[in-house]
């Protein structure tokens, strides 16, 4: 069907095109990367219609004179091989870019890019760890010590590069001054396999003569407490140690180096502790005035002592590091009813507070933080062994202003404590901090919940995606759990730039992966359990670098962790042998599914067994599909069959020949549909039991992580679309759209997290800043908005929306890697407008709603209008309706129930078995085993008749 309009520019075509972005693998930053070869990509700009590119030409300038790339016949301009001699260490060039398209346009060449290498060699490393060499008691928190050192400089800089390292976390400082903007450096990695470095230009905090250098550490994940019941410190070592190299360029192009040696000097900080749990605490009287200053007499400072460190270890950043993102002024400061003072920011965030104090010398402030209160008073239980409390010490000057420099909380609400005066929302504010990720996705529609939902999912991602992707940023864990992330990243990967920042992560995942091929429940692994092989948890290794392979086209990903993908799925089939089972071990399963209770949380309906035997075909399925994609022809035609071995297994141990599931469970269906783990025949009855499960439960969501994010595609797929618009405009417990209603502003670990009464769930493990079951908006994206990618990297999108739940408008918006696409559809009075933008270089598949028929379109922008109607019901609802005809009226049921709750308020068992056992029987029939049946009979005629319906 063609569109009613077509938006084109009819204007000379060498001038309507241009290049608007030139990037280099998946950095936003080029000062110090770590590839000898980067790959390029570029984004092409033009509003002529069908755009597609011919041709390519890459320029560099060099140091030693320019050269100019061969013209490239080629319509791909994403990630494309670097076409010159490698970069060298340090080595800093000039790219440009243009393009020519099918229909004869070319462009003028990009703006330049500067790009500049880091440290390649392992030989260009001069400096060594140095460390203070003072006695310390590793068993508790230290204070952080500061290092420093002078150095001169012999005349006019031209170039300074600062690279920069801890064992620990570390702030830098040239000349009094901070150097960068980045939070908690290095960030956290496994250690003991790969550590960054970071490269600063500090070629304008330099001058000719005296210079001073210095650094504060943490402790930071390094030999921080981290784990469970209290954790454990020293993980990676108990000496903090920095490593600093610092080489000037002068103006007549000689050179100095200037490095961490044994020359050094230390001292304690006013941080007299740090704990990425426990808090900061900070006496400003200890300050020392021009530490980092030339001419500061450290005469009575201590000296520093080496540390040992393989420098090979040493690596460049692949992803943004983390950063004061934003912040956040306070909405209330009120009394708790202890006679607290409490802060509310309005939004629960992941970072930590800045306060702005006078009061004497000596006085201290106590701040806690928490994301919820109960009972009026700040909600420190869920935080288990985490205090999440810094304490500042006056040093009595005036105005004085700070901020924790080594930790962080999770919080919408602080507690002040001892302020000296009255406080005001002047004196505070909340800093935000997390990976500094470029945001690529956006959805909105008409219903106000749903926005809301979706604004807590990127609340939610913003606060865990803090270096590594962790499950919680407020309680005594904050860790890498793998399971989380292998749901969450299609949603990931739609909202934020992410492929560096998860290479990295997956990079410490292959470090972690032991010899067997077993992956850790967490990566980095600090857990004392070791490698225990866990369904969907362990299979990150083979579901993360597949998404990223979908939503980036990115082959190098795929190749870097093929290995790792190969040897998990081979431990899999090993651990299963001839029967490909996956029936033993320990399992998380379906975790938290909704029934489970608060003291078992992987107590789920599905047996775990279903889940691992359907994972283990999806990973072997996922690495058969990676082998075809690297050219890997034999291990493709090995593991695809493997996959169709386990899917055999699978039906015949779990499966009726009907389609009848041994978990009868809505979990256990969604896993069978969307893995592709049933017969034909087998599927339309699984879809009918799913849908049925469904309508039973009353709309109300009832999986766990693994079923979460498959059942509203499950149900797409089978073609009940209004039942998965139905489960996710619930607002009872447990809904997407339940903490909604409760006033949370991040997604919460459990359905339940907080009570219908305001009370925090009884169960030890409660967090209100989860995105695990926020992997709903991934479906948002694709389904309810219907922008997806049709082929990987979206070089062709494919765009089928789902109208439904009520709702009048919906649309979302993602920056390709090839420009923006954005689909927008609104019904008003019986029609439909769907409005779509496809990148330059892109096509898609479009199939307008109402219809099965797709047809392709090129780039450009398209509107459709059509006649459409909200689907209603097609026949009046009586006493001698069935119950499932009731169920599936929304409004209809909404009222039924209610008037069941008020007839028999004490017979909830009651209702719920009419539920579930009575859908093909007479509404009339089924509410016989209620009290007082013809009176609820008399009610629920008249709840038709107001409805308009005729008994």
């Amino acid at each position: 069907m063609k569109p009613d309009q077509v938006q084109d520019l009819e204007t000379n075509p060498t001038q309507a095109v241009s290049v608007a972005e030139l990037s280099l693998e998946h950095h936003r930053e080029y000062l110090g990367i770590g590839e000898r070869t980067p790959r390029l990509s570029w984004i092409v700009q033009t509003d002529l219609q069908n755009w597609q590119q011919a041709a390519y030409e890459i320029e560099v300038s060099r140091a030693d004179g320019s050269y100019t790339s061969e013209r490239m016949d080629s319509t791909q301009s994403v990630l494309q091989p670097w076409p010159f001699a490698p970069l060298r260490s340090r080595e800093r060039v000039r790219l440009r870019v243009r393009v020519w398209g099918q229909d004869g346009s070319v462009s003028d060449w990009s703006m330049p890019l500067v790009v500049e290498a880091g440290l390649l060699e392992f030989a260009d490393w001069q400096a060594q760890f140095v460390g203070p060499a003072w006695p310390e008691d590793s068993s508790q928190p230290e204070s952080s010590p500061y290092l420093r050192h002078e150095f001169v400089l012999a005349g006019a800089v031209k170039k300074a590069r600062l690279y920069m390292s801890a064992l620990g976390v570390y702030e830098p400082y040239l000349n009094g001054k901070v150097v960068g903007d980045h939070v908690l450096a290095p960030g956290w990695t496994s250690y003991s396999h790969r550590l960054r470095y970071q490269t600063f230009d500090v070629t304008d905090l330099l001058h000719p003569g005296h210079n001073a250098i210095g650094a504060l550490l943490g402790d930071g994940w390094y030999r921080g407490r981290l784990g469970f019941g209290g954790g454990q410190r020293n993980l990676y070592g108990d000496k903090l140690a920095l490593l600093t190299q610092l080489e000037v360029e002068y103006q007549d192009g000689s050179t100095q180096i200037i490095t961490t040696h044994k020359q050094w000097k230390a001292h304690p900080s006013p941080i007299l502790s740090s704990g990425i749990y426990e808090g900061e605490t900070y006496d400003a009287r200890l300050e020392q005035p021009g530490w980092v200053e030339p001419g500061f007499d450290d005469t009575v400072w201590s000296s520093v002592m080496l540390v040992e460190r393989d420098l090979a270890t040493l690596l460049a950043p692949v992803g943004p590091p983390v950063r004061h993102t934003e912040t956040i002024h306070p909405t209330k400061i009120f009394r708790s009813p202890s006679r607290k003072t409490l802060v509310d920011f309005g939004q629960n965030l992941v970072g930590r507070l800045r306060i702005r104090v006078r009061g004497q010398a000596g006085h201290s402030v106590t701040l806690r933080h928490a994301e919820v209160l109960e009972n009026g008073e700040l909600g420190t239980r869920p935080l288990r062994h985490a205090s999440a409390t810094d304490r500042y010490t006056l040093r009595g000057d005036g105005l004085e202003t700070w901020e924790p420099r080594f930790t962080f909380h999770g919080f919408r609400y602080a507690e002040v404590e001892n302020w000296p005066g009255e406080l005001s929302q002047e004196d505070l504010e909340a800093v935000v901090i997390h990976s500094d990720l470029e945001r690529t996705g956006w959805f909105e529609c008409s219903d106000p919940l749903i926005n809301q939902l979706h604004q807590n999912v990127v609340w939610g991602m913003r606060g865990n995606f803090l270096d590594i992707p962790t499950d919680c940023p407020q309680r005594d864990e904050r860790l890498g759990w793998t399971g989380d992330i292998q749901v969450f990243a299609p949603t990931a990967t739609f909202l934020y730039d992410c492929a560096g920042f998860l290479a990295s992560w997956l990079a410490d995942l292959v470090a972690e992966q032991n010899t067997e091929g077993i992956v850790p429940f967490i990566v980095p692994n600090v857990l004392p359990t070791g490698h225990v092989p866990s369904a969907a948890w362990s299979d990150a290794a083979t579901v993360v670098p597949w998404v990223l392979y979908e939503r980036y086209k990115d082959e190098g990903i795929l190749a870097a962790q093929y290995q790792s993908m190969k040897a998990w799925v081979d431990y899999l089939a090993r651990l299963t042998g001839e029967h490909r089972l996956w029936d033993t071990g320990m399992q998380f399963g379906d975790w938290l599914d909704p029934t489970a209770p608060p003291d078992r949380p992987g107590a789920a309906k599905t047996h775990p067994a279903i889940v691992a035997t359907a994972y283990f075909a999806h990973s072997a399925e996922l690495l058969g599909k990676a082998a075809g994609v690297l050219g890997y022809s034999q291990d493709e035609t090995k593991y695809l069959a493997l996959a169709d071995e386990v899917r055999t297994a699978f039906a015949r141990e779990y499966v009726t020949p009907n389609g009848r599931m041994m978990s009868d469970a809505p979990t256990a269906y969604a896993l069978a549909l969307e893995f592709a783990l049933l017969q034909p025949a087998q599927r339309q009855h699984a879809g009918e039991r799913l849908l049925a499960l469904v309508r039973e439960s009353g709309y109300h969501i009832s999986t766990g992580f693994v079923g979460t994010p498959l059942i509203c595609d499950a149900l797409c797929h089978i073609g009940a679309p209004q039942a998965a618009f139905r489960l996710l405009t619930q607002t009872e417990c447990p809904s997407w759209l339940y903490p909604v209603t409760m006033g949370a502003t991040t997604v919460w670990e459990r359905w339940d997290s907080m009570l219908p009464d305001g009370s925090i769930n009884p169960g030890e493990m409660t967090s209100f800043n989860h995105y695990a079951l926020g992997a709903v908006a991934d479906w948002l994206h694709r389904s309810v908005a219907g922008l997806a990618p049709s082929e990987p990297g979206y070089r062709r999108l494919q765009i089928a929306p789902n109208i439904g739940g009520g709702l009048s408008h919906a649309g979302a918006r993602h920056k390709t890697p090839y420009g923006l696409a954005e689909v927008r559809w609104k019904l008003e009075g019986g029609q439909l407008e769907l409005n779509l933008t496809v990148p330059p270089n892109t096509t898609a598949q479009v199939r307008l709603p109402g219809s099965q028929e797709m047809f392709e379109v090129g780039s450009g922008s398209y509107r459709w209008v059509l006649e459409h109607s909200n689907e209603g019901r097609t026949k009046p609802l009586s006493l001698e309706s069935l119950l499932s005809e009731v169920v599936d009226d929304e409004k209809a049921f909404a009222l039924v129930e209610t008037v069941m709750r008020e007839h028999a308020p004490k017979a909830a068992h009651l209702r719920e078995a009419i539920l579930k056992g009575a859908m093909n029987r007479r509404l009339y029939d089924a509410v016989s085993i209620l009290p007082r049946p013809n009176e609820l009979r008399a009610a629920l005629e008249r709840v038709f008749q107001a409805l308009g319906e005729r008994v």
